[in-house]
């Protein structure tokens, strides 16, 4: 009888531990922590800190991807710091891509409004989820999971993606492997790409020989 006593208390203790502090907005003067941002101190958190108005406005899509991604993250939105939560905004000019990319820190929860979006994700055991999003679809893309959009209409696409977490992080495969100095020989025997195929991918985005 003692036992699940005892048990129901721990996870009533347990459950009420979230609601200790009612929120963690960011302090982006005090030193980071293993946890990310500091906490501001509540007596200098004001309604301000947990609005942000920089999604109404399109990212620049005149660059190599064709694409804009603008964030509502910690780093931009001090209020959402500690919530397990954020959001972006996504631009996609006709044409434009996300290439394979992974976020380690959340999943993603992507909510298209305006366009057409091809969308897809690869499982870990190479099993590729590939669909055509139209406004009002939305898809999941789990956390750390090789993932893409592409605009698959010939008019701008517009979408929202939402995370698990203030965040999540962001690593793009072609940037991984052509944007930086790992040497043209070494990508060459771990991708079995050719060698001036790889040069001219350095080539346009950045990376060194």
């Amino acid at each position: 009888m003692i036992f699940p006593i005892f048990f129901t208390f721990f996870l009533l203790l347990s459950s009420s531990h979230a609601s200790v502090q009612d929120f963690c907005v960011a302090d982006y003067k005090a030193p980071d922590g293993p946890a990310g941002y500091s906490c501001k101190k509540p007596a200098k958190v004001t309604v301000n800190d947990f609005v942000y108005s920089g999604l109404g406005i399109a990212g620049n899509t005149t660059n190599i991807i064709k694409a804009a991604v603008t964030p509502a993250f910690a780093a931009q939105f001090p209020g959402v710091n500690g919530l397990g939560i954020s959001l972006a905004r996504l631009d996609l000019a006709p044409g434009g891509v996300i290439p394979f990319h992974t976020h380690p820190g959340a999943s993603e929860l992507l909510l298209v409004v305006q366009g057409t979006i091809i969308a897809g994700f690869v499982a870990s055991d190479n099993t590729p989820y590939l669909k055509t999003l139209n406004k009002g679809d939305i898809m999941v893309f789990p956390q750390g999971l090789l993932h893409f959009q592409v605009n698959g209409g010939g008019t701008p696409a517009l979408a929202f993606p939402s995370f698990s977490s203030p965040s999540p992080g962001l690593q793009i495969l072609d940037f991984a492997l052509f944007k930086n100095d790992l040497p043209t020989e070494l990508i060459a025997q771990t991708t079995f790409l050719d060698a001036s195929q790889i040069k001219k991918l350095k080539g346009a985005l950045g990376g060194t020989n």
